[in-house]
C-alpha cells in the first residue's frame, strides 16, 4: 500500500464558500431576542415533560446544550418573519441542532438526516413528536413582516448592503483565482 493513500490535502478555501453565513448573519442580526420570565421557562420545560432536573434535547433526549429554533428564522436566504422568543425556542443538543438546520421539524426528526433521531435509533421518537406538538399549541410565535414593519426605503439599503457584500464575495473570489494561479505557476517554476 501507498503512503500517499494516507495523505489528504486540505480542501481549498473559497471566499464564496461564507456566503450563507453571512446571508445568516443579515437575517440573524435584525431579529430581536425577547427573554422569557422564569414561568414561561417552567411552562415550556413542563410540556416538554421537563424538569431543571431532567432538562435535555427536546428531539433526542441527549443533554440539551443550547436552544434551537424550531420554525427557522431563515428560509430561502430570507427571513421567515419568526423572531428569537420562548414560544419559538426549544432545548436542543448540537447534534440535533445541526442536522435539523432550517428544516420543517416534523419532516426532519423522522428522516434519514444524517444525526436525525430516527438515525441515531432514538426510541420514543413518537413520544417525543407529541411533546413538540403539544408545545407548538402552547402559544403562538410571533411571525412579523419586517419589511412592513421598518418601511420598504429601509428594508431594501439592508438587502442593498446584503448583495454588495455577495458581490464583492464573488469579485474577491476571483481576485483570490487568479492570485493563486499565479502563484501556483510560479511554485512550478521554481
Amino acid at each position: 500500500m501507498s503512503y500517499l493513500v494516507l495523505f489528504q490535502m486540505p480542501t481549498p478555501m473559497k471566499i464564496t464558500g461564507r456566503s450563507s453565513s453571512i446571508t445568516n448573519a443579515f437575517i440573524n442580526s435584525i431579529i430581536p431576542v425577547v427573554t422569557p420570565t422564569e414561568a414561561q421557562v417552567e411552562k415550556a420545560l413542563s410540556i416538554l415533560g421537563m424538569t431543571k432536573e431532567t432538562f435535555q434535547c427536546a428531539y433526542c433526549g441527549n443533554t440539551a446544550s443550547e436552544w434551537d429554533h424550531l420554525r427557522p428564522l431563515v428560509k430561502d436566504k430570507k427571513p421567515t418573519g419568526y423572531i428569537s422568543e420562548i414560544h419559538n425556542l426549544v432545548p436542543s443538543c448540537g447534534k440535533c441542532n445541526q442536522s435539523k438546520g432550517n428544516k420543517e421539524w416534523r419532516i426532519w426528526i423522522q428522516s434519514s438526516a444524517p444525526q436525525s433521531p430516527a438515525t441515531r435509533g432514538v426510541a420514543n421518537v413518537r413520544e417525543r413528536i407529541a411533546r413538540l406538538e403539544a408545545y407548538e399549541n402552547w402559544g403562538t410565535p410571533t411571525k412579523m413582516d419586517f419589511g412592513k414593519v421598518v418601511g420598504q426605503e429601509l428594508w431594501g439599503q439592508h438587502w442593498e448592503n446584503w448583495q454588495r457584500v455577495q458581490d464583492l464575495l464573488r469579485e474577491s473570489q476571483e481576485l483570490a483565482t487568479r492570485i493563486n494561479t499565479l502563484v501556483a505557476h510560479a511554485h512550478k517554476a521554481r
